[in-house]
């Protein structure tokens, strides 16, 4: 009986030390799969790094659009300031008064009407000036000898800028008599205080009540016929 007792006992033990140790390993091998660290396992600081490394590369990708805007930005800066420049255009003296100075003067010798000067007038590169509707100021010699008007109407303002030429006639002789001052040189301003005259160098005339035409934007028209 005693016999019996400890052979049984002794099965019993080895099937529960079996036992025993197939729970534990079971429990060792659910323990490491339900591990948080299995879980992550190694992989987490790679994964950590790629985040970062995608993180970075956002970051990086963000600064490049940050920096492509700033550089848009002063592009845009760029061709404002220059646009303003071309607008330069210098439009300051559109449509002011012409004065001696604004204009480029040019003369001729014609033989129409008995003979006369033709004064030409043409503004100079870049300015946009009127002549106003008076006559030409023309004077002759050290005394100052102006010439009168050779018209009865007065002329009209004339807007010179590029393309565009006025005209005025001067005859230095009105009389048939002799006599009169020989020169070989006009002086000519838009107007009586113009502080900068012009001198037009001419071959000799005599001048004797002289005469001017007023304005004309046509050489026909600015013959100075005597009556």
């Amino acid at each position: 009986m005693n016999r019996r007792l400890r052979t049984a006992l002794a099965v019993t033990a080895v099937i529960g030390s079996g036992l025993l140790m197939t729970a534990c390993g079971g429990g060792d091998e659910s323990s490491a799969s339900d591990s948080p660290a299995a879980s992550s396992g190694q992989a987490s600081p790679t994964a950590s790094s790629g985040g970062d490394s995608s993180g970075s590369d956002t970051s990086k990708s963000s600064g490049g659009a940050a920096a492509g805007s700033g550089s848009s930005d002063k592009s845009g800066t760029g061709g404002g300031d220059s646009a303003d420049g071309d607008s330069a255009g210098d439009k300051s003296g559109y449509g002011q008064s012409c004065g001696t100075n604004d204009i480029s003067w040019s003369v001729s010798s014609e033989s129409q009407a008995g003979g006369y000067f033709l004064i030409k007038a043409t503004a100079k590169s870049g300015i946009t000036c009127v002549l106003p509707a008076e006559l030409p100021v023309v004077a002759f010699g050290s005394d100052g000898t102006q010439a009168g008007p050779a018209e009865q109407s007065a002329g009209q303002p004339i807007t010179l800028r590029a393309g565009v030429t006025a005209y005025a006639g001067v005859n230095p002789k009105t009389t048939k008599e002799d006599g009169g001052k020989e020169l070989d040189s006009l002086i000519v301003s838009v107007a009586d205080d113009d502080p900068n005259p012009e001198s037009l160098k001419v071959d000799s005339y005599v001048v004797d009540k002289p005469v001017v035409t007023s304005w004309h934007t046509s050489a026909a028209d600015a013959v100075p016929f005597s009556g």
